[in-house]
């Protein structure tokens, strides 16, 4: 049974994870300084990252189906479960792997509703915005020359003069 290789992957996942914070971060700091140029970009790096650990995950679920079926353990185990069942000292390893996991998620989760919410806030104070604005009406002119309408008017003082 190949411990060393899940150990490998989970390190692996771990240093993705990581990555995935700091561009939640990165996104957040966008958002919060209003450079939205650059949002496009980020998600995009985000979709890399995620494209990376859809990837890893695969190869440590087949990992892990190797090391279960050798441990008795039954199928699709858990990382805890996997803990419990291996010899030492990958038991402490695989269960310390598991409790990072678990804060990086659980950091990625927060600062992810973070980020949804200062969205959701800055398109409903967009919204908002756009309901209190109204267009100018542009008003017509007479044969005079003069304004009718809501059309511009010189702002003239208390004797009349402008």
């Amino acid at each position: 049974m190949d411990y060393q290789h899940l150990s490998t992957l989970l390190w692996r996942e771990q240093e993705l994870l990581d990555l995935l914070l700091f561009k939640a971060e990165e996104k957040q700091y966008l958002i919060l300084t209003g450079k939205t140029r650059w949002l496009p970009r980020i998600a995009h790096e985000i979709e890399v990252v995620l494209d990376q650990l859809r990837s890893l995950e695969v190869e440590r679920a087949a990992a892990t189906e190797v090391l279960a079926a050798g441990l008795g353990v039954g199928a699709n185990p858990s990382l805890r479960q996997l803990a419990e069942a291996a010899p030492a000292p990958w038991a402490d390893l695989y269960g310390k792997h598991h409790e990072a996991l678990l804060v990086l998620v659980s950091e990625l989760r927060s600062l992810s509703d973070a980020n949804r919410e200062l969205i959701e806030g800055g398109l409903a104070a967009i919204s908002d915005a756009l309901l209190t604005v109204r267009a100018p009406s542009a008003g017509t002119y007479t044969q005079s020359g003069r304004a009718s309408g809501n059309a511009y008017r010189p702002v003239t003082t208390v004797d009349g003069a402008m």
